[in-house]
C-alpha cells in the first residue's frame, strides 16, 4: 500500500471539456459497484453483454478510486516525461521490434501513422509490467513504485477481474473461467500504460488528415483507459461513421481486443478506434492518458470457448484452426513487434490496410 506521506510531483492541470458540438458516440454505463454480490452481477451481465456486442466500448463507473486518486495517477503520468532527461530515457528504451514487448519508452516517431505521405506518430508513452518491480525506472520514477503497484493491482482486481466475471457469465461459463487465465502471480506482460500525445505541425496536421494514431484493435482482451477531459478518441460505429467518445469524470472507457475475439470465439469482436487531433477549443495542450491493457498468462493458448452454452447457440467464429491457435505470447509478440513499423497491403475495402500476422489477416483503418 501506498505510504502516507507521498513523494512530491507536479500536479496536473486538465483543460476545460470541449464545448465543441461533436458527434459523441451513445456508449452505455455500467456500475462496477455492482458487481460485487451475486444479484449485482446478474442484473449487469445482460448491460454488459449489448453494450460490447453493439459498440465494443462502454463506459464504467464507481470502480473504486476517489477523484483525489485518480487524479494522482495523472500527476504520477507525467513524471516518465517531465522529469527524466533525454539520455536516461534512452537507458529505459525497449526495443520492442526485438522484443515483442512493451516495457519502458517507446520514442516519438517509431509508428508510421500515414505511411502514403510518410507521416510518423507523435506518441510517447511508458510502460510499466503489472509486476512494476519487475524491470528497471528511471530514477526519477522509483519513488513512485509503491503507488503504481497499487494502481497494477487496483485494476486487475477490482475492474478487470470483475469485468471477466460478467464476460464470462455472459457467456454462461462458471464465473472465474476468464480469471483463471488472468492471474496477477504469473509470467504475462499486462501492463500500466502512461501515454503523451505531443501537438503537431499544422502541416503535419494537413498531411495526415489530423489522425494522431490510425484505426486498430488493441492486442489483449481488455483495455481499460482512464477517462481525461481532452478528445481525441474515436470509434468505428456500425453505420461507418467514426464517433468522438465523451469524457466522464473520474470514468473509465472499457474496450475489447484481439484476444477476446479468440477465447470467445468472435462473440466478442476486437473494437476498432483511433486517435485525432482534438477538437478546435483543446488544442493548445498535450494529451496525457493512463491505461491499463489487460492480457491473459503468457502460457494460455487462444482457444475458443467451445463448452459454452452460448456459443453452442450462435456459432464459433474461429480465427485459425483449433491446432494452429497461437499462445498469448506468440500473438503478443508477433503482434507488437509489427505495429506501426511493418509496410501495409492495401486491402479490398476502402481506406483499410492489411498485414499478415501467425497467419490471419489485421486490419488497420485510415
Amino acid at each position: 500500500m501506498p505510504s502516507l506521506t507521498q513523494p512530491e510531483c507536479a500536479h496536473y492541470i486538465p483543460p476545460p471539456e470541449t464545448k465543441e458540438d461533436l458527434q459523441f458516440a451513445d456508449l452505455p454505463i455500467i456500475d462496477l459497484s455492482k458487481t460485487h454480490t451475486p444479484e449485482g452481477r446478474a442484473d449487469l451481465y445482460p448491460q454488459l453483454r449489448d453494450a460490447l456486442r453493439t459498440h465494443g466500448f462502454l463506459y464504467a463507473i464507481n470502480h473504486g478510486y476517489t477523484q483525489a486518486q485518480r487524479d494522482r495517477i495523472f500527476d504520477i503520468a507525467g513524471v516518465p516525461f517531465n522529469d527524466v532527461s533525454p539520455d536516461e530515457k534512452k537507458t529505459y528504451t525497449t526495443d520492442v521490434k526485438k522484443l515483442g514487448y512493451y516495457a519502458g519508452y517507446k520514442p516519438l516517431q517509431i509508428w508510421k501513422v500515414d505511411s502514403e505521405h510518410q507521416i510518423l506518430d507523435q506518441i510517447e508513452h511508458y510502460a510499466i509490467n503489472f509486476n512494476v518491480t519487475k524491470r528497471p525506472h528511471p530514477t526519477a520514477v522509483r519513488p513512485f513504485l509503491p503507488e503504481l503497484d497499487d494502481f497494477a493491482r487496483h485494476n486487475h482486481f477490482n475492474i478487470l477481474h470483475p469485468i471477466l466475471r460478467l464476460i464470462a457469465l455472459s457467456l454462461e461459463l462458471p464465473e472465474e473461467t476468464l480469471v483463471e487465465k488472468h492471474n496477477f502471480d504469473r509470467a504475462g506482460e499486462t501492463s500500466v500504460r502512461f501515454m503523451k500525445y505531443y501537438r503537431r505541425s499544422n502541416e503535419e496536421e494537413e498531411r495526415s488528415k489530423n489522425v494522431w494514431l490510425k484505426g486498430h484493435t488493441d492486442i489483449g482482451t481488455i483495455t481499460i483507459l482512464w477517462s481525461q477531459p481532452i478528445g481525441g478518441l474515436q470509434i468505428l460505429a456500425s453505420d461507418g461513421t467514426w464517433k468522438w467518445v465523451r469524457h466522464i469524470d473520474n470514468g473509465l472507457v472499457i474496450n475489447t481486443g484481439d484476444m477476446m475475439t479468440f477465447l470467445t470465439g468472435g462473440y466478442y469482436k476486437p473494437t476498432i478506434h483511433r486517435v485525432v487531433q482534438p477538437p478546435l477549443d483543446q488544442r493548445a495542450y498535450d494529451r496525457l492518458g493512463a491505461y491499463y491493457f489487460a492480457m491473459p498468462d503468457n502460457d494460455v493458448r487462444l482457444l475458443p470457448y467451445s463448452e459454452s452454452p452460448v456459443l453452442k447457440r450462435v456459432g464459433i467464429e474461429r480465427q485459425c484452426l483449433d491446432k494452429d491457435a497461437p499462445s498469448c505470447e506468440m500473438w503478443r509478440k508477433a503482434r507488437a513487434m509489427t505495429y506501426g513499423m511493418s509496410d501495409l497491403k492495401k486491402g479490398v475495402e476502402c481506406g483499410v490496410e492489411e498485414e499478415v500476422i501467425e497467419g490471419m489477416v489485421v486490419k488497420h483503418y485510415n
